[in-house]
C-alpha cells in the first residue's frame, strides 16, 4: 500500500502531496484548533478555581445561618454544573448550546466553540482544582487561621497556588485533551483541523489520506504540546524543592505565602 503499484502515486507520496497542496488550509485549521484549545483550559481553570474554590470552603458553626443557606445551594448547584458538563459529551454540548444560543447571541460558531470548550473544561478543572486542595498540608490552613486569616483569605493567599502546583500535570493534560476534542466542534462549523480535513477531503476524494495527515498533524500538536508542558513542571518542581522546609506550621506557611505573593 505504502509502494507504487502499477504507476500510481504511493501512499505517503499522496498524503505529501495533500500536506503540501493544502498547507494554507490546514495551518488555519491549526491555529484555530490551538486558540479554542488554549483559550478554553485558561477560561475553565478560572471557572474551576472559582467553583472548586468555592466548593472547598468550609462554613463555620458560628457562621450566620443565610451564610449556611446560601452555601448549601451553591454546593447543589455546582455539583449539578459539574455532573451535567462531565456527564454528556461534548459534540452534544456544542450542538444544544450553539443553536439554543443562537438567536440570543447570534454568535459565530468560533465564539460558541471556545464558550463550549470553556464552560466543559471548568467542570473538569474543578474537580482537579478540588484534588489539589485537598492535597495541601492542613497544618499551613491551621497556621494560617491562627494568623488571623478567614477562610476566603486563607484560600486565596495560601491554599490555592499551591493547589495549581499540585494539579498543574492534570491541568496540562486537560489542554492536551482540548485540543483532541476541539475536533467535534466541527459539528457546529468550527474551522479548527477536523472541520478543514473534512473539506480537504471531499474535494479531492481521497478519505483516507487526508485523514493521516490530519492524525499525523494532532499528532505532533500534541508531542510537542507535552514536551512544552513537561519542561514547565519540571521547572515548577525545582522551584518547590528550592524553598528550605520547616517543621512548623507558622514558618511553612511564611515561606509558602511569600514565594507565592
Amino acid at each position: 500500500m505504502f509502494l507504487t503499484v502499477a504507476g500510481s502515486p504511493s501512499f505517503l507520496a499522496t498524503c505529501l502531496n495533500i500536506f503540501t497542496k493544502y498547507w494554507p488550509s490546514l495551518a488555519f485549521g491549526i491555529k484555530n484548533t490551538l486558540i479554542i484549545a488554549l483559550s478554553g483550559t485558561l477560561i475553565g481553570l478560572l471557572l474551576g478555581l472559582i467553583v472548586g474554590g468555592l466548593r472547598a470552603i468550609k462554613v463555620e458553626k458560628q457562621a450566620p445561618l443565610f451564610i449556611k443557606v446560601i452555601k448549601k445551594i451553591y454546593d447543589i448547584i455546582a455539583t449539578i454544573y459539574i455532573e451535567v458538563f462531565r456527564g454528556t459529551p461534548m459534540m452534544v454540548q456544542a450542538a444544544f448550546i450553539y443553536y439554543a444560543l443562537l438567536h440570543v447571541f447570534n454568535w459565530s460558531p468560533n465564539i460558541a466553540g471556545i464558550f463550549v470548550v470553556s464552560i466543559n473544561t471548568g467542570a473538569y478543572m474543578s474537580e482537579i482544582i478540588r484534588s489539589g486542595i485537598q492535597a495541601v498540608d492542613p497544618g499551613q490552613v491551621e497556621g494560617a487561621r491562627s494568623l488571623g486569616m478567614s477562610a476566603i483569605q486563607t484560600m486565596k493567599d495560601v491554599v490555592l497556588p499551591q493547589a495549581i502546583k499540585n494539579a498543574f500535570p492534570a491541568i496540562g493534560n486537560e489542554f492536551i485533551v482540548n485540543i483532541k476534542d476541539s475536533s467535534v466542534l466541527s459539528i457546529i462549523s468550527v474551522t479548527e483541523l477536523m472541520f478543514q480535513s473534512k473539506r480537504i477531503a471531499g474535494s479531492n476524494l481521497k478519505m483516507m489520506e487526508t485523514y493521516f495527515v490530519t492524525a499525523t498533524l494532532y499528532l505532533c500538536l500534541t508531542l510537542a504540546c507535552s514536551i512544552i508542558l513537561r519542561i514547565i513542571e519540571h521547572r515548577l518542581s525545582n522551584s518547590n524543592s528550592s524553598l528550605p522546609q520547616s517543621d512548623t506550621n507558622v514558618n511553612s506557611l511564611k515561606l509558602t505565602t511569600r514565594k507565592d505573593n
